[in-house]
């Protein structure tokens, strides 16, 4: 009923629009996000060289999977309709990393982790703090700490195998 009132407050362009639309956007960013964290982790625990970026990857799967099997239960209740696939922005950068093998992989997998959790924790933040609708914003809180983790482990992983074979030394005169 709600989604209905909010078509047609958004026909009629009254002001009280934006507030449920910036909340319905938000969800289908996150969805098409965590439907591209579960694909790229797949490939970086299948693909990955190194055990930790392996294991990154499969933390991913899992955590991403139950966040996004709750965020389906949540919109379907908000009579939201998500997004089936990643969005143009995803498929790209899986289709960069899906180029690459070895320690190129990882590291390019792990930057990637890296920059999008650090996105991620700011955006939920920000729809735990002044999201409009109560439930999508308890959603919101409760999944924060698990990307705060997620971004932690980010930035260690990365740390691991981010010079791995890209320092150069310079050459001696």
């Amino acid at each position: 009923m709600k989604h209905a009132m909010l078509a047609s407050i958004v026909v009629m362009g009254l002001a009280a629009a934006p507030v449920f639309a910036a909340d319905d956007a938000w969800v289908m960013k996150v969805a098409k996000g965590g439907m591209a964290e579960v694909e790229l982790g797949k490939m970086a625990a299948d693909k990955a060289s190194a055990d930790n970026v392996k294991q990154f990857g499969q933390r991913m799967v899992t955590d991403h999977s139950k966040a996004n099997d709750e965020l389906k239960a949540l919109a379907e209740s908000k009579k939201i309709t998500l997004p089936t696939e990643m969005g143009a922005e995803e498929k790209a950068l899986h289709d960069r990393l899906a180029k690459l093998s070895g320690p190129a992989f990882d590291r390019a997998y792990m930057k990637a982790m890296l920059d999008d959790h650090v996105k991620d924790v700011n955006a939920f933040k920000m729809e735990a703090k002044s999201g409009k609708d109560p439930d999508i914003k308890a959603w919101a809180a409760k999944t924060l700490p698990t990307l705060e983790d997620h971004l932690k482990q980010a930035r260690e992983t990365n740390g691991a195998v981010g010079t791995s074979g890209s320092r150069k030394t310079p050459a001696k005169k």
